[in-house]
């Protein structure tokens, strides 16, 4: 299984949730040449979401977010596995983390429908070490 695994950094912030909220927001990004690993959004009452922002540079998205007054929480450690979908490819992963007793307490993964996978994986951060060094023994 052809695998990229990576430590991303992520941040969150919280806003009000209407109509043209992330298009706003994405837009800043792209004018501030913040380029995106990934991007999640989800809703955490009747009038609030969250947003999850994986920023290839951190220092990009930190200058934007000053800029626009942004507050965001972060930068916190995650774990990007990219790689040959297949399946159980998901399942691999999953063994290989429960085999050192890492925890993954969120994840989040998609498919390109072109036989390629990204995977997003939260562990707690005193434990992205020996995650990262269990999944880089996959390759």
């Amino acid at each position: 299984m052809g695998l990229r695994i990576r430590r991303v950094s992520y941040f969150y912030t919280t806003l009000r949730d209407r109509p043209g909220e992330a298009y706003r927001l994405l837009a800043e990004f792209a004018a501030g040449d913040v380029s995106l690993h990934a991007f999640g959004a989800m809703p955490i009452g009747p009038d609030r979401s969250q947003l999850q922002i994986f920023p290839e540079r951190v220092e990009k998205l930190a200058a934007v977010a000053e800029r626009a007054g942004l507050i965001l929480d972060g930068p916190h450690p995650a774990i990007l596995v990219q790689g040959d979908d297949q399946l159980g490819a998901l399942v691999e992963v999953h063994e290989r983390l429960y085999s050192v007793k890492i925890n993954v307490y969120a994840s989040t993964g998609v498919t390109d429908g072109e036989g390629q996978f990204g995977y997003l994986i939260y562990v707690a951060p005193n434990d992205i070490d020996t995650a990262i060094a269990a999944l880089e023994r996959m390759k």
